[in-house]
C-alpha cells in the first residue's frame, strides 16, 4: 500500500462532494487549490469558493493562486510534498503542475469520454437528447480532457431531466468514483485504456449567448431538449414580442405537445392557466418563467398579472 499525500483541486460545488468524500475516508490531503475569492453581489462582498467553504471547515490548507506558473506558488506546492493530485471542475493545469507528483494528477470529468470533452458536459449531453451519460477518470496530459482512461461509470438519462439533477446525480457517481481510482493507486493496480480519438466525438462547448439562445424553428424535442439542458443553469432565452414590448426571457422548465395545427412558428397560445408556444409537430407548454427584472416564476403566477395579445410571438 502506498502513503498518499493528495493535493485537490476545485472549485464549484460539484467538486465538494469528491473533498468530502476523501477525507471522510481519512486520505491525508495535505493541501486544496481552489479559485481566488471573487467580488459579488451589489455591495461586491469577497465570495468563497465551495470548495474553499468546505476546506475551511474540516481545517485543510487552502492556496489560491491567481496564476498557476507563479514561481511562488509552485514552489509552496512542492513544499506540500504530494505525490498525488486530484483535479475535478478546476482549471486547465500547466505541465510543470501536473507532471510533479509521483503518482501523476488525474481528473474527474462527468461524462463519458471521449465524447463530451470540455466545459459543459452535463448541459450538452441533455441538450443533444442523450439517454446515458457518466463519470470518468483519467490521467491528465497536454491536452483538454484526452489523457488515458482509468475508470468510468454510466448511468441514464430520464426524459424529463434536467441539468441541475443530472448534475447531483453525477457528483454522487463522481465522487465513488474517485474514491474508487484513489483506491487502485494506492494499491498499485491501475491499469489505464487510450482514449480513442474518431470523427463522431462530441464535443461540450462552453456555453454562450448565442448557444443557449431557443430557436422555435427548430424540431420540438431539440427545443424540449435544449430548456432542460440549460435549467437551471444558464438558462434558454429568446425574445418575447407583446404588442409594443419586446424584450428577452428565460425559460427553465416545459412540456412538449405533440399536436397538428397551422398556427406559425413561435406564435403563443394563452388562457388563465396554460402557456403555449407552437412550433413544428406540437407546441411546447411553458411552465417556469423569467422577465427582465423580475424573479423566476411558474406560468400560473405570470398569467394573474401579465396578459399576452392576440398576435404575441416568441423569436
Amino acid at each position: 500500500m502506498k502513503d498518499l499525500r493528495i493535493v485537490f483541486m476545485g472549485t464549484p460545488d460539484f467538486a465538494v462532494a469528491t473533498l468530502k468524500t476523501l477525507v471522510e475516508n481519512n486520505y491525508n490531503v495535505v493541501g486544496v487549490i481552489t479559485a481566488p475569492d471573487k467580488p459579488a453581489g451589489r455591495g461586491r462582498k469577497l465570495n468563497e469558493s465551495a470548495v474553499k467553504q468546505y476546506a475551511k471547515s474540516v481545517d485543510l490548507n487552502i492556496l489560491q493562486p491567481t496564476n498557476l506558473k507563479n514561481e511562488d506558488f509552485i514552489n509552496e506546492l512542492k513544499a506540500l510534498k504530494a505525490n498525488l493530485q486530484i483535479v475535478v471542475a478546476f482549471r486547465m493545469l500547466p505541465k510543470v503542475v501536473w507532471q510533479m507528483p509521483e503518482y501523476g494528477t488525474f481528473n474527474l470529468h462527468a461524462s463519458l469520454l471521449p465524447n463530451y470533452r470540455g466545459a459543459a458536459p452535463i448541459n450538452w449531453a441533455i441538450i443533444n437528447g442523450e439517454t446515458e451519460t457518466g463519470v470518468s477518470t483519467f490521467f491528465i496530459d497536454e491536452k483538454i480532457d484526452t489523457g488515458e482512461m482509468i475508470l468510468q461509470e454510466e448511468i441514464d438519462i430520464d426524459e424529463d431531466e434536467n441539468a441541475g439533477s443530472l448534475h447531483d446525480k453525477l457528483m454522487s457517481i463522481g465522487s465513488g468514483l474517485v474514491l474508487n481510482t484513489v483506491a487502485l493507486i494506492e494499491k498499485g493496480n491501475v491499469k489505464t485504456v487510450p482514449q480513442i480519438d474518431s470523427d463522431h466525438i462530441k464535443t461540450a462547448h462552453k456555453l454562450n449567448k448565442d448557444n443557449c439562445k431557443i430557436n422555435w424553428n427548430d424540431s420540438i424535442n431539440n427545443i424540449y431538449n435544449k430548456i432542460r439542458g440549460l435549467s437551471p443553469y444558464p438558462a434558454a432565452w429568446c425574445t418575447l414580442i407583446n404588442g409594443e414590448d419586446e424584450f428577452d426571457i428565460k425559460i427553465y422548465a416545459a412540456e412538449k405537445e405533440i399536436m397538428t395545427h397551422t398556427l406559425k412558428t413561435g406564435t403563443i397560445i394563452s388562457d388563465k392557466n396554460e402557456l403555449k408556444v407552437a412550433v413544428t409537430n406540437g407546441c411546447i407548454i411553458i411552465q417556469e418563467i423569467k422577465l427582465p427584472g423580475k424573479r423566476t416564476m411558474d406560468v400560473k403566477s405570470l398569467l394573474n398579472g401579465y396578459a399576452f395579445h392576440t398576435n404575441a410571438k416568441m423569436l
